[in-house]
């Protein structure tokens, strides 16, 4: 594999707000009786809810390979568009290509943990939503208890992207900006199809660091055209 050097680095912040209810899995090994049956994924340290970046990027990736993919049926990642595969990656046996984009996990911001930690929900910075599936056959309910990042929860989100060719980067931007668009369009976690995982990203901050000074400039024109993603 070939590694490519890189001219700089692009920052890319947003505020990400939860507008339905979150469901990111977490560990279900094993459930008390009387405990929550699908706990949502939580930081180790801080036991606050964290959206890992790999769900984030597998989202966003999974999103842009279906919108731009002239197939019915979704191939192989490595058979993913050239633009769709330099900025997610590839890696198999017959190919290696490293990420121009990573993504962070993100964390709720300080606001939302002040709002949300006094909260008496029976969840630290979640919600409890109880649910019922009904056996057709038998009529029979089976209740269960899904853990919930509550809608209005605000996520401190990063991407990182390395600029390797300036004659690809508008490219590369206008893509991430579908990605983007995409998110907002459907929805993050578990249980899309009945309401969950709805999300916003707002108050996009782009800078951009060059390698060899390390000069940090603001890049307005991206944030423009990420905030015009937003719907």
């Amino acid at each position: 594999m070939a590694q490519r050097s890189f001219s700089g680095k692009m920052l890319i912040d947003a505020v990400l707000t939860v507008k339905t209810g979150m469901h990111i899995g977490g560990s279900g090994d094993f459930a008390a009786i009387g405990a929550i049956d699908s706990c949502f994924v939580r930081d180790p340290l801080t036991k606050a809810p964290m959206i890992p970046g790999s769900s984030l990027k597998g989202k966003m990736r999974t999103l842009l390979a279906k919108a731009r993919n002239n197939d019915l049926i979704l191939k192989d990642p490595a058979q993913d568009e050239t633009v769709v595969a330099r900025l997610f990656g590839i890696s198999n046996n017959q190919d290696s290509q490293p990420a121009r984009l990573q993504f962070t996990d993100a964390l709720p911001d300080s606001e939302s943990i002040d709002e949300f930690g006094v909260l008496e929900s029976g969840s630290y910075l979640g919600e409890i939503k109880f649910e019922n599936t009904i056996n057709r056959g038998t009529g029979v309910a089976n209740p269960r208890q899904i853990e919930r990042v509550p809608a209005g929860m605000k996520f401190n989100v990063r991407l990182t992207y390395n600029i390797e060719d300036e004659n690809e980067l508008a490219e590369d931007m206008n893509v991430l900006a579908q990605g983007f668009r995409w998110l907002q369009l459907d929805y993050l976690g578990g249980h899309g199809s009945r309401g969950y995982g709805r999300v916003a990203l707002t108050d996009f901050r782009v800078k951009r660091i060059d390698a060899k000074t390390g000069t940090i400039n603001d890049e307005p024109n991206l944030v423009k055209a990420f905030d015009e993603a937003r719907v």
